[in-house]
């Protein structure tokens, strides 16, 4: 990702096309749809580390984005040679070092330890409902010791790939005061809608087209209330409103297209693998070359 001097509250520096289509994975021979599989679960798997952390979202969706950044462009990461259980351990301690809610290696690595027992079950994981034991996922000291100095290791190589631009600015605070502006909450419907917007907010962040990387916070707040909006069936101003916050109709509808195939595309990434959902680690990503197809790969 380039740098800018002068970080903004409100904006983010965007991947350019050439960073997306010219990958390190994909310059190792990872299939563009298999990358956006692996992508995906690194994403989910650092919503579901964030939430039994306790962490803030923001803190959750800065991680994520910092990941995406990360392994965008030919001189990024490549999903061969970082394994996402270690950049996703690496990316959210960095993440919450700075913030009110640090948290300790062993914390973020016990807690991935458990979800990467879970088979990429993190609904389940969430909740404890599982039939796991704490023999299925607790470490040695030893293994932890091998855990964290793996974690430091990510953690220099995405300092060192992002340049140490660390900033990101998210559409939450924003999202807000876009309702408040459209004075959304003097209806009947305004606390629901500012949910269902949330909920957009937050799957915009496991997107294959990666739309926190090409699309300003703005206009992910914008679209996300538009399409709550419609779901909600609350009424917004006639006139075309997404001008007002600097959004134009064409990105605003390629944004509402791009959160609407979101569930299509995870059951896509369930398909592939004959109904599972096992993480795409570096180990089962090698399989998946060596096979030829990632349709002759079991992710069992």
């Amino acid at each position: 990702m380039a740098t800018i001097s002068q970080p903004s509250q409100l904006a983010n520096p965007l991947a350019t096309v050439a960073k997306l289509e010219g990958t390190a994975s994909q310059l190792q021979g990872i299939p563009q749809e298999i990358e956006h599989f692996a992508r995906f679960d690194a994403a989910r798997l650092t919503q579901a580390a964030g939430i039994l952390l306790r962490l803030p979202q923001e803190i959750a969706a800065q991680s994520i984005i910092i990941l995406q950044r990360f392994y965008v462009g030919p001189d990024g990461g490549s999903l061969l040679e970082h394994d996402i259980l270690n950049t996703t351990a690496a990316s959210l301690y960095l993440c919450a070092k700075p913030s009110e809610t640090p948290i300790s290696a062993r914390q973020v690595l016990t807690v991935l330890s458990y979800l990467a027992s879970t088979n990429g079950d993190f609904l389940q994981a969430a909740k404890f409902d599982g039939d796991l034991s704490p023999a299925d996922w607790r470490m040695t000291q030893g293994q932890y010791e091998v855990k964290r100095d793996q974690l430091y290791l990510a953690e220099s190589e995405i300092l060192r790939v992002l340049g140490f631009q660390t900033h990101v600015a998210l559409p939450y605070t924003l999202c807000i005061n876009y309702l408040q502006t459209l004075e959304v909450f003097n209806g009947p419907e305004g606390s629901a809608l500012a949910r269902r917007a949330f909920a957009h907010l937050n799957s915009a962040l496991l997107s294959p087209q990666l739309l926190y990387l090409t699309h300003q916070p703005s206009a992910i707040a914008t679209a996300a209330i538009y399409l709550a909006a419609r779901e909600v069936d609350a009424k917004l101003p006639e006139a075309e409103w997404w001008e007002v916050f600097d959004v134009d109709r064409e990105e605003l509808g390629f944004l509402v297209v791009a959160l609407l195939s979101l569930e299509g595309f995870a059951l896509e990434r369930q398909e592939a693998f004959g109904g599972k959902v096992a993480l795409l680690t570096r180990g089962k990503l090698r399989l998946v070359l060596e096979a030829g197809a990632a349709n002759g790969v079991s992710a069992s």
